[in-house]
């Protein structure tokens, strides 16, 4: 279960050929995933999304909040977005589901704290 939330915030976090083959590992190929601000399906465009993020938000890390909870495939978390060592200026909450090679198949992401 950690090692899906950490893979999973590490894509959010790379660049480059780091995040080409974390979405790959991680997610599956035609992964959906929705937040209140993008709908996406596949790799390629979640990888938009990622890049989007990250020039909006740079310098800035994803990271955990509390313990990640699992049944059957689905995995829910909270997660932090701010400087590294920070207050996270982002706080969201989100529920991945798993294929049955163990990735990410579909995310519906909640954003508990946005700045204003």
């Amino acid at each position: 279960m950690d090692t899906v939330v950490n893979d999973y915030l590490a894509t959010w976090n790379a660049q480059g050929e780091q995040r080409t083959a974390l979405l790959q590992n991680t997610f599956a190929q035609d992964v959906t995933y929705t937040d209140p601000l993008a709908e996406t399906t596949g790799r390629a465009e979640l990888d938009a999304v990622i890049d989007a993020v990250q020039r909006q938000f740079a310098g800035m890390t994803f990271t955990p909040i509390g313990k990640p909870d699992r049944h059957h495939s689905q995995v829910r978390f909270q997660w932090g977005l701010g400087p590294a060592g920070a207050e996270p200026v982002v706080v969201g909450f989100d529920v991945v589901v798993l294929d049955g090679d163990g990735r990410v198949a579909d995310v519906r992401g909640f954003l508990d704290k946005v700045p204003a």
